[in-house]
């Protein structure tokens, strides 16, 4: 998603519900998948969506564009998956794990080599079922920076602005986010390696 689809911000601040139609139909497909892997159902993430938009054309009128529309619209989406995540585990802090972006990044265990696998094998259907279960035990800061970067392709800059935080902060949590993912992951795509080389042989 980006603003080269040209949407008419005049228009959309001055509450052109033509226009804002138009802005919902181009980009809810990508909110609407960045929602539903923040959240991990279905029914929550058309939650989410909904208000993210409701609240976005209440809050048009203010836009400042010190951001991109499509950068703005990420940090609505995402504000929302959190509070539904609040609202589902009121116990749980939404805070990075320790509350430090600073501290060193732990290794994890075992590191799978996934060099002998191919692309084919790393994008199956069961790949990518094992890597979304994975991203949804990442803590809701990490999930989001990761989705962001790594899924939608932001821009470190585009992430951090999204998010509220510094670039520092977007880089830290991307490298904890993949070390978990590949941890996480390890034991899985170490099966799939060992599997290989018995077919090989």
């Amino acid at each position: 998603m980006n603003d080269r689809l040209n949407f008419d911000i005049a228009a959309l601040k001055a509450g052109d519900r033509s226009e804002f139609a138009r802005l919902v139909e181009e980009t809810s497909p990508k909110i609407y998948r960045l929602l539903l892997k923040m959240l991990g159902d279905e029914a929550d993430a058309e939650d989410a969506l909904q208000d993210a938009y409701l609240k976005a054309l209440r809050s048009l009128p203010n836009f400042e564009e010190r951001s991109s529309l499509s950068t703005w619209l990420y940090r609505i989406a995402v504000n929302e998956a959190l509070m539904q995540i609040r609202k589902r585990k009121p116990q749980v802090a939404l805070g990075e794990d320790n509350g430090d972006d600073s501290e060193d990044v732990p290794a994890p265990v075992e590191l799978a080599d996934f060099c002998c696998l191919p692309e084919s094998e790393l994008m199956s259907g069961e790949g990518k079922q094992q890597l979304n279960r994975a991203v949804q035990t990442l803590s809701p800061p990490l999930r989001a920076v990761f989705l962001l970067r790594d899924v939608e392709d932001l821009s470190v800059r585009e992430t951090a602005d999204a998010l509220g935080v510094s670039e520092q902060v977007v880089k830290t949590r991307l490298l904890r986010a993949r070390l978990k993912l590949r941890d996480e992951l390890s034991a899985y795509w170490s099966e799939r390696v060992a599997a290989q080389k018995v077919e090989g042989e």
